[in-house]
């Protein structure tokens, strides 16, 4: 029965981290490197993350430079970043690539607000599968006779307990990605 807990806790986290990596990589007013995080590139026919293929460096707050470790792959980390849907396109400086960031408008900040809430929801739908098969699982030890109907009872309420502390958290992540995406 613990371990049926654990198990669901530590599924329920990786669906929180997952949905935190998700909202890093929405873009904001600002550049940060996570924002290329989802982006991957064809390096000698594989597709491999622009982060294993280049360093980040942000001198100014709209201003990300890209410095790709093998200078073969500065034409692939370029297209992989016009074809993505953050919408820069990056200028190359002979050695490295820079990417400025426009300023967001009322309209875009908007459609970025409706992905992060869809990126939380898909949070949440991970968090409730987690539980669902935690259920499933208590439910069939409880029917094999291993845990009796006051332990299943108890079992369900931490399970629920455990539920709702990722929920929150995952809407606590929302509302700062909210919060961030309206500051002006």
């Amino acid at each position: 029965m613990d371990k049926t807990l654990r198990e669901a806790d530590a599924g329920m986290d990786k669906a929180v981290e997952h949905a935190r990596d998700e909202f890093a990589a929405i873009r904001t007013g600002r550049a940060h490197p996570a924002m290329f995080a989802q982006i991957t590139a064809d390096y000698y026919g594989t597709p491999t993350p622009i982060q294993q293929l280049a360093g980040f460096t942000v001198p100014e707050a709209r201003v990300i430079v890209i410095n790709p470790y093998d200078f073969n792959a500065k034409g692939a980390i370029e297209r992989a970043i016009r074809d993505s849907d953050l919408g820069v396109n990056p200028t190359d400086d002979g050695k490295v690539l820079r990417v400025t960031m426009p300023e967001l408008t009322e309209e875009r900040r908007k459609e970025y607000i409706k992905l992060a809430r869809a990126k939380a929801e898909e949070g949440r739908i991970s968090v409730r599968n987690q539980r669902r098969n935690a259920k499933h699982t208590l439910d069939k030890s409880e029917k094999d006779g291993e845990i009796g109907k006051d332990d299943l009872t108890g079992a369900e309420k931490r399970l629920d307990g455990i539920t709702k502390k990722h929920v929150d958290k995952i809407d606590d992540l929302l509302k700062n990605k909210e919060a961030e995406l309206l500051e002006v």
